[in-house]
């Protein structure tokens, strides 16, 4: 380990990446830490003392934003549902699709139309997300919301925030090391485990008992680590044959790698999203003037509340059926069948052309069900195994780090040590020129 450390140091160009991403990422935490101009102190000092388990799911991919009212109150949620959106749309719209294909100039247009997507989505989040938190707190974080002057400036202010993120991101995709975005909601998750972890320690401090359920925990997020290292990385590998051109010529064999998970996380952001939606309507009908609809919206956060049973299911099942529709518009069997067609390659035993795909097909099938199934486990495990706790009367303990967090964790540690090794092979062949 220690060798390695010293070969990346050693490195000059790897060295100043990894350290103006390192910049980036501490400027960033700074800025987590400014509160929007206007907002209650006192009553964002309440707010943080409640328990809320919708606070704390907003809270886990902003960095404890949500508890500072900061100016990067929303993170780069806005960037990541216009992301999702555009590649939704690019199967439905020939333009969108043909700028794909287009490599390079292709991939900075779609780029730039996310970006500006981002603006306006941004924009009507930072409101949904000032009245979400004014309902969750005690006293009104921003008071006189009704009135323009008021309200406005800090939405502007939000979306500032999340733009200037979103930059930053790109800043470390171009000049560091590593996917920007991808970093920066890693930074947002470890952020937060030193206080899960602090706190988990002052209530054993107080009380024994909650010192086992710890410690259960950090082993259980160890084991969950394991399996998602080894579901990440696991791939089916489909044989292939390519002819040699010539007489005498050899074939070459070769493999179509398949991941296991096909879809990574953008299964478990649409499930989140959706799963979200009716506690955050019950709390707003919650405080409404109507009793009947206090009286809905109390029903409809109780059932939907984080580790009920109801709320379980439906996560588990949306996960599934998100990671099938994912994959059914990014993986396209026939196309893939072409390409292997085109450069003279055969899978052995199936014919070129329609039966390869049919063949890809299956083989996609199969792999999107343990995919699912195994996303879908992550997804809710954390939650089931403090549900368990409780009922053996183990007690329990505020989770370290969600199932989605894990999987983020992993798929960008695995990504980074990629890209470093590579930055070290590319740095030892340039000794040889």
């Amino acid at each position: 380990m220690l060798k390695y450390l010293t070969q990346i140091w050693n490195s000059p160009d790897l060295r100043k990446k990894i350290l103006f991403t390192l910049a980036i990422l501490i400027i960033y935490r700074f800025l987590a830490h400014i509160t929007v101009p206007g907002a209650d102190i006192e009553a964002l000092q309440a707010m943080s003392q409640q328990s809320s388990d919708l606070l704390d799911m907003f809270s886990l991919l902003t960095g404890g934003g949500t508890e500072n009212f900061s100016i990067v109150l929303m993170g780069i949620s806005p960037y990541i549902n216009a992301s999702i959106i555009i590649q939704l749309l690019t199967v439905v719209i020939p333009r969108l699709e043909n700028l794909s294909k287009e490599g390079e100039q292709g991939r900075k247009k779609i780029n730039s139309y996310t970006r500006w997507l981002t603006l306006p989505l941004a924009f009507l989040q930072s409101y949904g997300m000032i009245l979400l938190l004014n309902s969750q707190a005690q006293i009104p974080i921003i008071a006189d919301i009704n009135n323009p002057g008021v309200i406005l400036p800090a939405m502007l202010t939000i979306t500032a925030g999340t733009i200037l993120l979103v930059w930053l991101g790109e800043q470390i995709t171009e000049k560091g090391i590593g996917n920007g975005i991808s970093l920066i909601i890693f930074a947002s998750i470890l952020a937060r485990v030193p206080t899960m972890v602090g706190k988990s320690l002052y209530l054993a401090q107080d009380d024994e008992t909650k010192l086992m359920p710890f410690i259960l925990m950090v082993l259980v997020t160890l084991i969950l680590l394991v399996i998602v290292v080894l579901f990440t990385e696991a791939e089916r590998r489909i044989p292939l044959t390519y002819a040699g051109r010539g007489v005498k010529a050899k074939t070459e064999q070769a493999y179509l790698p398949m991941k296991i998970n096909q879809a990574g996380m953008i299964p478990i952001i649409f499930a989140v999203a959706l799963i979200s939606f009716p506690g955050i309507l019950g709390s707003f009908l919650a405080s409404a003037k109507s009793e009947s609809l206090q009286t809905f919206g109390s029903t409809v956060t109780a059932l939907f509340q984080a580790g009920t049973t109801l709320y379980l299911l439906f996560y588990f099942l949306l996960v599934i059926g998100f990671t099938y529709f994912y994959v059914s518009i990014t993986f396209n069997p026939v196309q893939v069948a072409e390409n292997i067609q085109k450069r003279g390659g055969y899978i052995p035993g199936i014919r070129p052309g329609k039966q390869t795909s049919e063949y890809l097909g299956k083989v996609s099938k199969r792999l999107t069900l343990f995919g699912a199934l195994f996303l879908a486990f992550i997804a809710i495990s954390p939650m089931a195994i403090q549900i368990i706790f409780q009922s053996a009367a183990i007690g329990s303990v505020p989770l370290l780090i969600s199932g989605a967090g894990i999987i983020i964790i992993v798929g960008v540690v695995l990504e980074l040590i990629r890209q470093i090794n590579a930055q070290l092979i590319m740095h030892d062949y340039s000794k040889f020129y």
